[in-house]
């Protein structure tokens, strides 16, 4: 367990104001009056070192306070009395401010490149190990992973700095499935931005079809299709890329034998060691399952590949590549120590059994 001592006030306040803090607190509830746990303590409290510990205890928290502030000392009780709605109003305001902090300091593209959107969403998720108490509740990913764990989903406003979406499930509900609720904030207009894991051809259909754009790395083993004076004609990737002799492609195409999505392919050829350590891990992977990589999938470690519907009149080629690593502010956001704390958002404590909640006191 992680010692964390009085310097992670500094640390706080390093980055956010004293006064910010207890402005926050103030204007969410969570401070009313005068308290020995202030908004301050209260958010390096939870915060920093032990309670990134799944078997963190209340008593162990406020054993922590006295690390923080030899002059306040706090009953496990008193903790487990502000554990309620106006703490989880109080974090998520300061995430929030944390988050907007952070993309104000690390944007990765021009402006220009998110002016034609209403919004711009970016989808993703991170998952925490839990106590084995909670099982029933948060069930883990299964095999020899945790017993209990769970997942936050997240949808980031990007333009707005705000969660638009943001709901903890059990950690066994795979991304593939979950984006179903993602897409279904898509108006028209709005740009999503979302990893592999999230990548789903009916998905797709259902955003184009709200008039939404997307921006994703293409499943290599989607079903690709190009017109033809016939009709619609499969497109085998790994033949298409082999004939390419530069370093990046535009292809029109339409995704899924069914939807028939109407995208755009680019497709960036890789740096020879970066291509040589993606073949590794995959065969690895593949050795560790039992099985043997095909050459097809072998080269197409070679490309990045992304797929859009954003009109080539919005988003040039180059673009294209150059606006996927918005996606990377999701993932700083979700790193942050902060998400630990919003475990508690969507848990309501008080309505565990009492065996549950004795492993929590």
């Amino acid at each position: 367990m992680t010692t964390c001592t009085r310097s992670a006030l500094s640390m706080l306040t390093d980055f956010f104001s004293s006064d910010d803090i207890e402005a926050t607190a103030r204007r969410t509830g969570f401070v009313k009056r005068a308290s020995k746990l202030t908004g301050k303590l209260f958010l390096a409290l939870v915060t920093c070192g032990a309670w990134s510990d799944a078997t963190t205890t209340l008593a162990q928290l406020a054993a922590k306070v006295t690390h923080l502030d030899e002059q306040v000392e706090v009953s496990p009780e008193a903790i487990h009395q502000r554990m309620n709605q106006r703490a989880l109003a109080f974090l998520q305001d300061m995430l929030r401010q944390a988050l907007a902090k952070v993309q104000s300091r690390e944007k990765v593209c021009d402006d220009g490149l998110c002016t034609d959107f209403t919004k711009v969403y970016l989808a993703d998720s991170t998952g925490f190990e839990l106590p084995e108490s909670l099982h029933d509740l948060f069930p883990g990913s299964g095999g020899s992973a945790a017993k209990a764990g769970a997942k936050i989903q997240a949808v980031w406003d990007y333009k707005n700095s705000v969660f638009d979406h943001f709901v903890l499930t059990p950690w066994n509900i795979p991304d593939q499935k979950y984006i179903d609720h993602v897409v279904a904030l898509a108006h028209k207009g709005v740009l999503f931005i979302f990893d592999l894991g999230y990548f789903k051809v009916h998905a797709l259909a259902r955003l184009a079809r709200a008039g939404a754009y997307f921006l994703t790395r293409l499943n290599h083993q989607t079903k690709l299709f190009a017109p033809s004076a016939s009709g619609m004609h499969h497109v085998e990737l790994t033949q298409m890329l082999q004939a390419v002799e530069g370093e990046l492609i535009e292809r029109d195409i339409f995704i899924g034998a069914k939807e028939l999505v109407p995208s755009r392919l680019v497709a960036v050829r890789m740096p020879e060691s970066i291509v040589n350590e993606r073949r590794r891990i995959a065969k690895k992977k593949a050795k560790k399952k039992g099985y043997t990589p095909s050459k097809a999938h072998l080269n197409l470690l070679a490309w990045n590949l992304f797929i859009s519907n954003v009109p080539a009149m919005i988003w040039k080629t180059t673009t294209v590549v150059k606006a996927y690593p918005i996606r990377w502010q999701i993932e700083i956001s979700q790193s942050c120590n902060l998400r630990r704390t919003l475990f508690w958002q969507n848990i309501d404590f008080f309505s565990l059994s009492t065996a549950q909640r004795a492993a929590h006191t």
